[in-house]
Protein backbone atom coordinates (compact mmCIF):
# COMPACT_ATOMS: atom_id res chain seq x y z
CA UNK A 1 0.00 0.00 0.00
CA UNK A 2 1.74 3.33 -1.36
CA UNK A 3 0.82 6.88 -1.65
CA UNK A 4 2.66 9.65 -2.57
CA UNK A 5 1.29 13.29 -4.58
CA UNK A 6 3.00 16.89 -5.25
CA UNK A 7 1.41 20.20 -5.61
CA UNK A 8 3.88 22.39 -7.50
CA UNK A 9 1.09 25.25 -8.48
CA UNK A 10 -0.27 27.86 -5.90
CA UNK A 11 -3.37 28.59 -7.21
CA UNK A 12 -4.03 24.40 -6.93
CA UNK A 13 -2.36 24.39 -3.57
CA UNK A 14 -4.48 27.33 -2.08
CA UNK A 15 -7.65 25.79 -3.88
CA UNK A 16 -7.03 22.22 -1.99
CA UNK A 17 -6.25 24.18 1.25
CA UNK A 18 -9.62 25.74 0.82
CA UNK A 19 -11.39 22.52 0.62
CA UNK A 20 -9.62 20.74 3.42
CA UNK A 21 -10.63 24.03 5.74
CA UNK A 22 -14.19 23.51 4.41
CA UNK A 23 -13.89 20.05 5.60
CA UNK A 24 -12.37 21.12 8.99
CA UNK A 25 -14.97 22.80 9.84
CA UNK A 26 -17.90 20.21 8.67
CA UNK A 27 -16.18 16.89 10.77
CA UNK A 28 -13.94 16.37 13.36
CA UNK A 29 -12.59 13.05 12.35
CA UNK A 30 -13.44 11.59 8.29
CA UNK A 31 -12.51 9.06 6.14
CA UNK A 32 -10.15 9.87 3.34
CA UNK A 33 -11.05 7.27 0.20
CA UNK A 34 -7.87 7.76 -2.68
CA UNK A 35 -8.35 6.05 -6.02
CA UNK A 36 -6.04 6.53 -8.91
CA UNK A 37 -8.32 9.33 -10.00
CA UNK A 38 -10.23 11.00 -6.95
CA UNK A 39 -10.04 12.05 -3.54
CA UNK A 40 -13.10 11.42 -1.58
CA UNK A 41 -13.53 13.13 2.20
CA UNK A 42 -16.41 10.79 4.24
CA UNK A 43 -18.61 11.71 6.89
CA UNK A 44 -21.10 8.94 7.76
CA UNK A 45 -22.88 9.19 11.25
CA UNK A 46 -25.30 7.17 10.94
CA UNK A 47 -28.76 9.66 10.27
CA UNK A 48 -30.57 7.29 12.25
CA UNK A 49 -28.92 8.25 15.17
CA UNK A 50 -29.49 12.20 14.18
CA UNK A 51 -25.69 12.82 12.70
CA UNK A 52 -25.30 14.69 9.46
CA UNK A 53 -23.06 12.72 6.66
CA UNK A 54 -20.93 14.60 3.97
CA UNK A 55 -19.81 13.05 0.86
CA UNK A 56 -17.14 15.52 -1.31
CA UNK A 57 -15.41 14.14 -4.32
CA UNK A 58 -11.82 16.12 -6.01
CA UNK A 59 -10.16 15.17 -9.37
CA UNK A 60 -6.89 14.51 -8.03
CA UNK A 61 -5.67 15.65 -11.19
CA UNK A 62 -6.69 19.04 -11.00
CA UNK A 63 -4.87 19.39 -8.12
CA UNK A 64 -2.08 17.21 -8.34
CA UNK A 65 0.95 18.03 -10.40
CA UNK A 66 2.17 14.14 -9.18
CA UNK A 67 -0.43 11.37 -7.84
CA UNK A 68 0.99 7.58 -7.38
CA UNK A 69 -1.19 5.22 -5.24
CA UNK A 70 -1.16 1.54 -4.79
CA UNK A 71 -4.03 0.27 -3.25
CA UNK A 72 -4.39 -2.48 -0.54
CA UNK A 73 -4.84 -5.29 -3.56
CA UNK A 74 -5.00 -5.22 -7.79
CA UNK A 75 -8.14 -5.61 -7.78
CA UNK A 76 -8.81 -3.35 -5.06
CA UNK A 77 -6.80 -0.11 -5.80
CA UNK A 78 -7.94 1.96 -3.02
CA UNK A 79 -6.71 3.48 0.22
CA UNK A 80 -9.09 4.46 2.97
CA UNK A 81 -7.48 6.39 5.80
CA UNK A 82 -9.25 7.81 9.28
CA UNK A 83 -8.18 11.28 9.62
CA UNK A 84 -8.44 14.82 12.12
CA UNK A 85 -8.92 17.25 8.87
CA UNK A 86 -8.05 19.93 11.38
CA UNK A 87 -4.49 18.63 11.34
CA UNK A 88 -4.43 18.67 7.52
CA UNK A 89 -5.64 22.06 7.16
CA UNK A 90 -3.16 23.08 10.03
CA UNK A 91 -0.01 21.41 7.99
CA UNK A 92 -1.60 23.35 4.49
CA UNK A 93 -1.43 26.65 6.57
CA UNK A 94 2.40 26.79 6.90
CA UNK A 95 2.19 26.07 2.80
CA UNK A 96 0.60 29.49 1.30
CA UNK A 97 3.76 30.43 -0.64
CA UNK A 98 5.39 27.51 -0.92
CA UNK A 99 7.18 25.71 -3.81
CA UNK A 100 6.15 22.41 -3.29
CA UNK A 101 4.15 20.54 -1.01
CA UNK A 102 4.39 16.89 -1.04
CA UNK A 103 1.96 14.26 0.92
CA UNK A 104 3.09 10.80 1.24
CA UNK A 105 1.67 8.00 3.54
CA UNK A 106 5.06 6.66 5.88
CA UNK A 107 5.11 4.37 8.84
CA UNK A 108 7.31 4.94 11.28
CA UNK A 109 6.11 4.57 14.33
CA UNK A 110 2.63 4.49 13.35
CA UNK A 111 0.96 5.35 10.33
CA UNK A 112 0.63 8.67 8.69
CA UNK A 113 0.39 11.36 6.59
CA UNK A 114 3.74 13.50 5.95
CA UNK A 115 3.12 16.79 4.28
CA UNK A 116 6.26 18.18 2.88
CA UNK A 117 6.65 22.09 2.43
CA UNK A 118 9.34 23.03 0.27
CA UNK A 119 9.34 27.11 1.51
CA UNK A 120 11.31 29.59 -0.72
CA UNK A 121 14.23 30.67 0.90
CA UNK A 122 17.06 33.51 0.22
CA UNK A 123 19.95 31.01 -0.27
CA UNK A 124 20.19 28.18 -3.08
CA UNK A 125 19.22 25.57 -0.14
CA UNK A 126 15.46 25.31 0.67
CA UNK A 127 13.53 25.14 4.09
CA UNK A 128 11.36 21.95 4.14
CA UNK A 129 9.05 22.02 6.87
CA UNK A 130 7.18 18.65 7.64
CA UNK A 131 4.31 17.89 9.06
CA UNK A 132 3.27 14.27 10.44
CA UNK A 133 -0.27 13.49 10.72
CA UNK A 134 -1.51 10.38 12.50
CA UNK A 135 -3.94 8.31 10.43
CA UNK A 136 -5.61 4.96 10.77
CA UNK A 137 -5.70 2.78 7.92
CA UNK A 138 -9.59 1.37 7.89
CA UNK A 139 -9.13 -2.56 6.88
CA UNK A 140 -11.24 -3.83 3.38
CA UNK A 141 -14.06 -5.24 5.27
CA UNK A 142 -15.24 -2.35 6.38
CA UNK A 143 -15.12 -0.39 3.28
CA UNK A 144 -18.69 -1.07 2.87
CA UNK A 145 -19.44 1.55 5.73
CA UNK A 146 -18.60 4.44 3.17
CA UNK A 147 -19.94 4.17 -0.11
CA UNK A 148 -21.62 7.23 -1.44
CA UNK A 149 -24.84 8.01 -0.03
CA UNK A 150 -28.15 7.52 -2.59
CA UNK A 151 -29.69 10.38 -3.40
CA UNK A 152 -33.22 10.42 -1.17
CA UNK A 153 -36.41 10.24 -3.86
CA UNK A 154 -37.29 14.17 -2.40
CA UNK A 155 -40.31 15.75 -2.99
CA UNK A 156 -38.63 19.17 -3.53
CA UNK A 157 -35.29 20.05 -5.13
CA UNK A 158 -34.53 24.03 -5.30
CA UNK A 159 -31.58 26.03 -6.67
CA UNK A 160 -30.17 27.94 -3.01
CA UNK A 161 -30.19 31.77 -2.75
CA UNK A 162 -26.43 33.21 -2.24
CA UNK A 163 -25.27 31.33 0.39
CA UNK A 164 -23.82 34.24 2.02
CA UNK A 165 -27.05 36.02 2.32
CA UNK A 166 -28.78 32.48 3.90
CA UNK A 167 -25.49 32.38 6.36
CA UNK A 168 -26.54 35.91 7.49
CA UNK A 169 -30.26 35.29 8.24
CA UNK A 170 -29.36 31.92 9.43
CA UNK A 171 -26.58 33.59 11.95
CA UNK A 172 -29.48 36.09 13.39
CA UNK A 173 -31.87 33.39 13.41
CA UNK A 174 -29.90 31.45 15.31
CA UNK A 175 -29.95 33.42 18.52
CA UNK A 176 -33.77 32.49 18.72
CA UNK A 177 -34.34 28.70 18.50
CA UNK A 178 -32.19 25.70 18.47
CA UNK A 179 -33.79 24.30 15.06
CA UNK A 180 -34.83 25.65 11.63
CA UNK A 181 -37.46 24.94 9.45
CA UNK A 182 -36.65 24.52 5.56
CA UNK A 183 -39.68 24.61 3.53
CA UNK A 184 -39.41 24.84 -0.27
CA UNK A 185 -42.08 24.41 -3.14
CA UNK A 186 -41.64 23.34 -7.20
CA UNK A 187 -42.60 26.93 -8.02
CA UNK A 188 -38.90 28.09 -7.05
CA UNK A 189 -39.90 29.48 -3.41
CA UNK A 190 -38.17 28.43 0.00
CA UNK A 191 -38.99 30.22 3.21
CA UNK A 192 -36.51 29.57 6.06
CA UNK A 193 -38.63 29.83 9.33
CA UNK A 194 -38.54 29.96 13.09
CA UNK A 195 -41.14 29.18 15.54
CA UNK A 196 -41.43 29.48 18.99
CA UNK A 197 -43.71 30.36 22.03
CA UNK A 198 -42.51 33.71 22.05
CA UNK A 199 -41.51 34.40 18.24
CA UNK A 200 -42.08 33.34 14.60
CA UNK A 201 -39.72 34.49 12.25
CA UNK A 202 -39.83 33.97 8.33
CA UNK A 203 -37.67 34.97 5.35
CA UNK A 204 -38.83 34.36 2.12
CA UNK A 205 -36.75 34.25 -1.18
CA UNK A 206 -38.45 34.19 -4.29
CA UNK A 207 -37.51 33.10 -8.15
CA UNK A 208 -34.57 30.62 -7.18
CA UNK A 209 -35.69 28.14 -9.94
CA UNK A 210 -35.82 24.36 -9.25
CA UNK A 211 -33.26 21.81 -11.47
CA UNK A 212 -34.32 19.41 -14.29
CA UNK A 213 -33.88 15.73 -12.40
CA UNK A 214 -34.26 12.31 -14.47
CA UNK A 215 -34.33 9.52 -12.95
CA UNK A 216 -32.11 6.92 -14.35
CA UNK A 217 -35.58 5.39 -16.29
CA UNK A 218 -36.13 8.90 -17.35
CA UNK A 219 -39.38 8.83 -15.22
CA UNK A 220 -39.36 12.38 -12.90
CA UNK A 221 -38.44 11.94 -9.53
CA UNK A 222 -41.59 11.46 -6.75
CA UNK A 223 -42.04 15.86 -7.37
CA UNK A 224 -43.35 15.04 -10.46
CA UNK A 225 -47.29 15.25 -10.41
CA UNK A 226 -47.01 17.52 -6.99
CA UNK A 227 -48.26 21.00 -6.84
CA UNK A 228 -45.73 23.44 -7.61
CA UNK A 229 -47.67 25.86 -4.64
CA UNK A 230 -47.50 23.12 -2.46
CA UNK A 231 -44.50 23.09 0.57
CA UNK A 232 -42.26 20.38 1.57
CA UNK A 233 -40.77 20.62 4.97
CA UNK A 234 -38.18 19.33 7.36
CA UNK A 235 -37.23 20.81 10.60
CA UNK A 236 -33.35 20.41 11.15
CA UNK A 237 -30.65 21.22 14.01
CA UNK A 238 -29.98 24.84 13.30
CA UNK A 239 -26.10 24.62 14.18
CA UNK A 240 -25.58 21.88 11.40
CA UNK A 241 -26.95 24.29 8.92
CA UNK A 242 -25.32 27.38 10.72
CA UNK A 243 -21.62 25.01 10.46
CA UNK A 244 -22.84 24.38 6.60
CA UNK A 245 -23.06 28.14 5.49
CA UNK A 246 -20.05 29.24 7.65
CA UNK A 247 -17.69 26.56 6.74
CA UNK A 248 -17.70 27.71 2.88
CA UNK A 249 -14.42 28.35 1.50
CA UNK A 250 -14.76 27.63 -1.56
CA UNK A 251 -17.81 29.48 -3.59
CA UNK A 252 -20.19 27.29 -5.31
CA UNK A 253 -21.26 27.50 -9.09
CA UNK A 254 -24.46 25.56 -8.18
CA UNK A 255 -26.04 25.29 -4.35
CA UNK A 256 -28.77 23.34 -4.23
CA UNK A 257 -30.89 21.58 -1.65
CA UNK A 258 -32.99 18.66 -1.97
CA UNK A 259 -36.11 17.99 0.64
CA UNK A 260 -37.76 14.97 1.67
CA UNK A 261 -40.84 15.72 3.25
CA UNK A 262 -40.20 16.05 7.56
CA UNK A 263 -37.22 13.39 7.02
CA UNK A 264 -34.28 14.85 5.80
CA UNK A 265 -32.31 17.99 3.91
CA UNK A 266 -29.64 16.96 1.50
CA UNK A 267 -27.62 20.04 0.25
CA UNK A 268 -24.95 19.59 -2.93
CA UNK A 269 -22.60 22.40 -3.79
CA UNK A 270 -21.14 22.22 -6.75
CA UNK A 271 -17.83 24.10 -7.73
CA UNK A 272 -15.83 23.22 -11.47
CA UNK A 273 -14.23 20.60 -9.54
CA UNK A 274 -15.31 19.62 -6.26
CA UNK A 275 -18.81 18.61 -5.41
CA UNK A 276 -20.12 18.77 -1.54
CA UNK A 277 -23.15 16.60 -0.53
CA UNK A 278 -24.58 17.23 3.07
CA UNK A 279 -26.73 15.45 4.30
CA UNK A 280 -28.68 16.81 7.71
CA UNK A 281 -31.59 14.58 9.07
CA UNK A 282 -34.75 16.31 10.33
CA UNK A 283 -35.53 16.34 13.98
CA UNK A 284 -39.28 14.91 15.33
Amino acid sequence: MRFGAKILDLACLNHFSRVINTIAKLAKTCTLRLTDSKLYFILSDKVANGGVSMWCELCQGNFFDEFQMEGVAAEHNEIYLELVPENLSRALKTAQSAKAVKIKLTNKHCPCLRVAVELPSLTSSSRIVTHDIPVGVIPRRLWNDFREPSVPDFDVSIYLPVLKTMKSVVERMKNLSNSIVIEANLNGEMNLKIETDLVSVTTHFKDLGNPPWASEDGDQSSAEGRDPESMAEARIDIRKLQQLLAGQQVNPTKALCNIVSKRIVHFILLHEDVSLQYFIPALA
